[in-house]
């Protein structure tokens, strides 16, 4: 560290602060591949919404992903019970069609990552477009901030989904 009596008098204005309050000289760009790869991301997550707003959602609460030509859920049949990932495509569908409430309420977890990819497509076209990194925000929180919560509401999403199909409620 430089002794504050070497600094100039701009830096010491900063002499203190947490990094991202700091000024710096210049501002760092994404290299090309990583604005293609932000672009290709961007693209590929829109895809996914723009299929699903393409979509009907299924008034069971799962099954519409049998749109696409897929298969119903083997898990279901098998045990009786939704798989974790049961009604995340009729949860992306209620997204893609502006109803949030009928989201949440199909699939939780679903409609979190909906809002994620929505998120992603915005995060994609800025980086592509200005060049400017976001990942160092994500450094200012630790790992268990990011990853454990998700993980966590993805098992109560999961029960949730469980209790609906068990009682019947599931649907909109």
């Amino acid at each position: 560290m430089t002794n504050p009596a070497d600094t100039s008098a701009v830096q010491q204005e900063y002499v203190g602060l947490p990094l991202i309050y700091t000024r710096t000289t210049g501002v760092e760009r994404v290299k090309f591949l990583g604005r293609a790869t932000a672009l290709g991301l961007a693209c590929v997550v829109l895809g996914v919404l723009i299929t699903a707003a393409r979509l009907s959602p299924s008034k069971a609460g799962t099954g519409t992903h049998q749109q696409l030509g897929l298969s119903s859920c083997a898990f279901m049949q098998q045990t009786g019970l939704p798989c974790p990932s049961c009604g995340f495509t009729t949860a992306f569908t209620h997204f893609a069609h502006g109803n949030l409430l009928a989201s949440f309420y199909v699939q939780p977890m679903g409609a979190l990552l909906a809002v994620t990819f929505a998120a992603g497509v915005w995060i994609g076209f800025y980086i592509a477009i200005t060049g400017r990194p976001i990942l160092r925000l994500l450094n200012l929180l630790p790992s268990r901030y990011y990853i454990m919560p998700p993980l966590v509401f993805g098992l109560i999403a999961w029960g949730w989904k469980i209790v609906l199909i068990r009682t019947g409620h599931d649907g909109w």
